[in-house]
């Protein structure tokens, strides 16, 4: 369905948005969990081999809904609930690699050109497999689907990201791995899960040991907690990028109705300055922040004001099934909220592509040899 034209608002030309023509448009995207981008049918598929028969529906479009349902409850803790039938399915390496090429197959077709996909290891051994078979068996399907796609006429570059849980203790553990990896297309490590009660300070040996190694890393923080938890993503454990970070906005004062009101009244508090000035880049995903609590509509999500004052911030999709959308569906919504145009979607994507965890002369062969051209094409 065709969204309302938009405008650039930044130095761009006039044009008319749709999906379609988003969908085409070349996209990097950084924050999206595996086990939060399964198809359906693939679930209820998943779930008759292994006889899991807990699933809220095993028909597909009810099953759907179900996880927006499910997900949309204004909680992060009622959402991350949704994830015990995905974990729940994902619990062998043939599950595990058909999933991981499915994503890969699916962003591709999205119009993703590169994606940096995150999963918890440790959430995929209750039957037998170890954190490698898991790590292994995610990274051929990646492979399979980057494979698939190309035949499909699609280019796509996928890194992995391994997510350690903030409420565990194997933080350190999966760092190494991490590391052990980082030739075989890990990318990056993160940390993820409940914020409250469970502070990035609690993983510092994992951090310690990812900056004597050169290694990249992200964290979740200000999400469902506030400032404290950017503070000490970044302060504490020196993270290169922020999961989220929706709450930095708490540390600017606004003035004003209108948005042009309060881009001209805005006064940076010391973090959000900080945040600003060393360009680090914030993971925003609009409709999951709608969703747990984070931000009250897309219409007032801190990303339109973040953009104008020119933060590092990147748009994503989350957990795509939780949320029922996709790169193309929320670049569309930030079209229809904020009168964006093809420039703004371009700042967005290189933004992103800058941030990503992969060397610098690989980030910008994405940057000159597809981002920028073909946005050119879209902007002629």
């Amino acid at each position: 369905m065709p969204v309302a034209p938009g405008t650039a608002s930044v130095g761009g030309m006039l044009a008319s948005l749709t999906e379609d023509t988003i969908r085409a448009a070349p996209k990097v995207l950084l924050h999206d969990h595996l086990d939060g981008g399964l198809r359906p049918q693939t679930i209820i598929e998943l779930a008759e081999v292994i006889g899991y028969d807990r699933l809220p529906s095993t028909d597909p479009a009810i099953l759907a809904e179900w996880f927006v349902d499910a997900a949309s409850s204004g909680s992060l803790v009622r959402y991350l609930e949704t994830f015990d039938h995905t974990v729940a399915v994902l619990q062998t390496a043939s599950a595990l690699r058909r999933v991981a090429s499915e994503c890969a197959q699916d962003l591709a077709a999205d119009g993703v050109v590169y994606a940096e996909i995150r999963w918890a290891p440790e959430q995929h051994v209750t039957q037998g497999l170890s954190l490698t078979d898991v790590i292994d068996a995610v990274l051929a399907g990646f492979a399979d689907g980057t494979a698939a796609a190309a035949a499909a006429g699609h280019t796509i570059q996928v890194g992995a990201l391994l997510t350690a849980m903030r409420h565990a203790a194997r933080s350190t553990e999966i760092a190494e791995l991490s590391v052990r990896y980082r030739d075989s297309g890990v990318v990056g490590f993160d940390i993820a899960g409940a914020e409250a009660g469970f502070p990035p300070t609690r993983h510092l040996d994992a951090f310690e040991y990812l900056r004597r190694e050169n290694f990249h890393f992200t964290i979740h923080a200000g999400e469902a907690f506030g400032l404290p938890s950017i503070w000490e993503a970044i302060q504490w454990c020196g993270t290169d990028r922020l999961g989220h970070g929706v709450r930095i906005v708490d540390d600017i004062i606004v003035d004003g109705l209108t948005l042009d009101d309060q881009v001209a009244s805005a006064k940076l508090g010391r973090l959000a300055q900080y945040v600003r000035d060393r360009r680090i880049p914030l993971e925003m995903c609009p409709s999951s922040n709608i969703q747990t609590g984070a931000a009250p509509s897309i219409a007032t999500h801190p990303l339109g004001l973040l953009r104008r004052l020119q933060f590092r911030a990147t748009v994503n999709t989350d957990n795509r099934l939780m949320s029922n959308t996709s790169m193309t569906r929320e670049m569309a919504l930030l079209v229809e909220a904020f009168g964006w145009g093809w420039a703004d979607l371009q700042w967005l994507t290189i933004n992103a592509m800058k941030s990503a965890f992969i060397p610098f002369d690989e980030r910008l062969a994405i940057i000159n040899r597809q981002i920028k051209p073909q946005y050119a094409e879209l902007m002629r």
